[in-house]
C-alpha cells in the first residue's frame, strides 16, 4: 500500500534518525536542528559557515562517516540514502530559491503512484546552474511567486505543480486524468486550478484543462466519471446527476459515483481493467445496499461508456422514466440510436 506524504516523510525522518544515531560528533549535534530538517544533507557552505574547516570535510568524506551527493552537497551519514534526503540534496545543489516541481512535486503531493527515475527541480530564470547528475533542471520566470512558502523540502505550490506537470503530458486524457485526481484529492480545488491557470499567459491544452475544471466542479473524480457526463449524461438531456454522493452504512460512509436524486437511480462506474475477486463481491454488496435502500444501480465500465454511450444512456433514460422522470433523452448526433425503438 502507497503511504501518503505525511506517513513517507515521518518514514524518512525515522530512517535518518536510525542511520545517524550513534555517528553524531559534536558538529552533527551543533547542527540538529538543521539536519533533522534536510534529512541529514547538509552544503559546503552551511557547512563551512557553521565552523567546519575544509580539512574536517574531507576526513569526515575519506573516512565514509559522510557521502558525497553533487558537487559541495554531502549526506552526513552512511549508507543507503532516504528518498527525501536524495529530494533534498537535489534542491540543494540547485542552489538559491531552487525548488523542487514537476514530477518530483507531484510525488510529494501524492498525485503519482511512482517515484520518477530523475528529480525535478526549477529555478529562477537568468540563474544557470550545473545539471546535477539525475537532476532535471527547468527555468521559470515566475518561481517566487509558484514556491510554497511553508512546506520543505521547498516544492511549488500544487495548483503550479498540476499545471506545470500538465504541460509535459502527451494527449487530453493524461490532463483531464491529473485535473480530477488533484481535485478529488482535497488539496486543491478547481476554482484554485483555474485561478492560477488564468494567471498565466501562455498554456498547452488550456481549452481540454479548462473542460476538465468544468467537469471537475460538479464532483466528478476519474477520467470514466469524466467521460459518463461528457458522453452520456451531457450530450442525451438526462438530468444533472449528483456526483459522488455520500451514504452510511453499517457505520461505513459509503460513495455512489452518480445519483440521481429523486428518482432513486443510481450509475455505479468501474474503471478497472482486471477486477479483483474481492472487488467484484463488494460491488455486489454495494448493489445489494442500494437495492434494498429501493434504488435502482446500473453499473457500466470503460468500453460501455466510451464505445456504447448511446446505448448506455437509453438504458439510463428508461429506467429514469421508470421512476418518474418525464424528460425526453436527446440524440446526441445524426447516427444516435437511441430513439431507434
Amino acid at each position: 500500500m502507497a503511504l501518503s506524504t505525511g506517513e513517507s516523510e515521518g518514514v524518512a525522518v525515522r530512517g535518518w534518525a536510525a542511520q545517524a544515531e550513534g555517528m553524531r560528533d559534536a558538529f552533527e549535534e551543533s547542527q540538529h536542528s538543521r539536519l533533522r530538517l534536510q534529512r541529514g544533507v547538509l552544503t559546503r557552505v552551511q557547512a563551512l559557515d557553521a565552523g567546519l574547516s575544509d580539512k574536517a570535510i574531507e576526513v569526515r568524506l575519506r573516512d565514509g562517516r559522510w557521502q558525497r551527493l553533487h558537487w559541495g552537497v554531502y549526506a552526513t551519514f552512511s549508507g543507503e540514502l532516504p528518498r527525501l534526503a536524495v529530494l533534498w540534496a537535489a534542491v540543494l545543489a540547485a542552489g538559491r530559491a531552487a525548488a523542487l516541481s514537476h514530477h518530483t512535486a507531484a510525488e510529494l503531493y501524492g498525485l503519482l503512484n511512482t517515484p520518477a527515475s530523475l528529480v525535478h527541480v526549477s529555478v529562477p530564470s537568468g540563474r544557470r546552474v550545473e545539471h546535477p547528475e539525475g537532476v532535471v533542471v527547468h527555468y521559470s520566470g515566475r518561481l517566487e511567486l509558484a514556491t510554497h512558502p511553508v512546506l520543505t523540502p521547498p516544492r511549488t505550490r500544487i495548483e503550479d505543480t498540476v499545471l506545470d506537470l500538465a504541460e509535459t503530458l502527451t494527449s487530453p486524457d493524461e490532463v483531464i486524468s491529473l485535473i480530477l485526481r488533484a481535485s478529488a484529492s482535497r488539496r486543491t480545488t478547481p476554482k484554485r486550478l483555474q485561478a492560477a491557470m488564468d494567471r498565466r499567459n501562455r498554456m498547452r491544452w488550456r481549452a481540454d484543462l479548462g473542460h476538465a475544471l468544468s467537469v471537475s466542479s460538479q464532483g466528478a473524480h476519474s477520467l470514466l466519471e469524466f467521460r459518463y457526463l461528457d458522453r452520456v449524461e451531457r450530450p442525451h438531456g438526462l438530468p444533472r446527476g449528483r456526483r459522488q454522493n455520500p451514504v452510511r452504512r453499517e457505520r461505513c460512509r459509503q460513495y455512489q459515483d452518480v445519483e440521481y436524486e429523486g428518482f432513486d437511480v443510481v450509475v455505479e462506474l468501474d474503471g478497472s481493467a482486471a477486477h479483483p475477486q474481492w472487488s467484484r463481491w463488494a460491488d455486489i454488496r454495494r448493489d445489494n445496499a442500494s437495492t434494498a435502500m429501493g434504488q435502482a444501480t446500473l453499473r457500466y465500465g470503460w468500453a460501455d461508456v466510451t464505445t456504447r454511450p448511446c446505448r448506455v444512456a437509453r438504458e439510463v433514460a428508461a429506467v429514469l422514466a421508470q421512476r418518474g422522470w418525464g424528460g425526453i433523452p436527446n440524440r446526441c448526433g445524426r447516427n444516435c440510436p437511441i430513439d431507434a425503438d
